[in-house]
């Protein structure tokens, strides 16, 4: 187990290997509670595998119905059928979609506030959740480090908008890394999380909330990336790198934890909410023209030769390519007027045009 505690950065989530681990914790709870999962975690199999354990110790409802990037309205929908359920605590098995719905249903559960989710994120309203439930969550894609952060990402269709609900009460009491969930995954869904792992490091450090801490999770973040993602999305079944991208990811998250994300999420939040563009791909596809413009970041030798490895990576996946079936380059550009979010590109380090970071992306 693994609490972070440091002088600048505190991190309350208590951090496990392995299902033997998830036994141990459980045999600790009593009570109701929800397991939050996905139609694609229980047909691998997964539910299964983490509910026969739970029933043991828990009484245990399952819902399988979370969907990629979840939707304020039916995070409403789901709080007002649990909160008249006694629920006593989440366990979430999934990517970063599932975590975050978790994360944002373990403070409105419990808080029967009188303004509803959809009109706090509209209304940018202060939530004033006095109370949180606890959650577990165990993370079957390495990617966001969802795991270990205090944020969700919420999205609106009807405004095509993203929120980012942020609160120390929806950190997760505990976070179970179990490589055995990832190694079915399939190639995109290595990658584009992979991506968005990269890409947290990368933001983390050319971000004006760096400190010393994060830029040491950041760098540790990119060396086990740039080592182990290649590796497996040409052997998918090996376990020795599922397990260290499910580290890359975890680091990355406890270094945006405390910085924040800048200007590459930025840009990506609209190509996700109009195109559909995978999160992971749309906050990665500007990484080749950012890299080249904070190369100075790298102080020493071996972190020029990961910025080095990380920019051959990027070029070996065809980045642009992979951009252009959700869109246009045209298409592109007419989003610019959306891509500056407040709290995110005015992180970043440096000045910039972006058009001109656009540009340096796609020619």
């Amino acid at each position: 187990m693994m609490i972070v505690k440091h002088s600048e950065i505190f991190n309350p989530v208590k951090i496990e290997s392995g299902i033997s681990s998830f036994e141990k914790i459980l045999n600790s709870l009593s009570g109701n509670w929800l397991l939050l999962t996905s139609k694609g975690n229980t047909k691998r199999g997964f539910t299964e595998r983490y509910m026969d354990i739970s029933k043991k110790f828990i009484n245990l409802t399952v819902y399988d119905e979370i969907k990629p990037n979840p939707e304020i309205e039916d995070l409403e929908e789901l709080t007002n059928i649990f909160r008249s359920k006694n629920i006593n605590g989440l366990i979430a098995i999934g990517g970063g979609s599932v975590i975050d719905s978790a994360k944002v249903l373990s403070v409105t559960i419990p808080n029967n506030s009188k303004l509803g989710l959809t009109t706090i994120l509209r209304n940018n309203l202060e939530p004033c959740w006095e109370f949180s439930i606890p959650l577990i969550a165990v993370p079957t894609t390495a990617g966001t480090g969802a795991e270990v952060t205090p944020f969700a990402a919420v999205w609106d269709k009807k405004t095509n908008k993203k929120y980012s609900v942020s609160d120390n009460l929806i950190y997760p009491e505990f976070a179970i890394l179990d490589p055995e969930l990832t190694k079915t995954l399939p190639y995109e869904h290595t990658l584009f999380p992979g991506l968005d792992a990269i890409s947290q490091a990368l933001e983390s450090m050319w971000n004006k909330n760096s400190i010393s801490e994060t830029e040491n999770y950041a760098w540790k973040s990119l060396s086990y990336s740039c080592k182990s993602l290649p590796i497996i999305l040409k052997d998918p079944s090996n376990i020795e790198h599922r397990e260290l991208m499910l580290y890359a990811s975890l680091m990355s998250g406890l270094a945006i934890s405390k910085t924040k994300t800048a200007i590459a999420h930025s840009i990506s939040y609209p190509l996700t909410s109009h195109y559909g563009v995978p999160h992971g791909l749309a906050a990665s596809f500007t990484l080749p023209a950012l890299i080249n413009d904070n190369f100075d970041l790298a102080k020493k030798e071996e972190q020029k030769k990961i910025l080095n490895k990380t920019l051959e990576f990027l070029e070996s996946v065809d980045m642009k390519g992979l951009i252009n079936k959700y869109l246009t380059n045209q298409e592109l550009f007419s989003l610019m007027p959306e891509m500056i979010s407040p709290g995110r590109a005015d992180n970043y380090s440096k000045d910039f045009s972006l058009q001109d970071i656009l540009e340096k992306s796609i020619n």
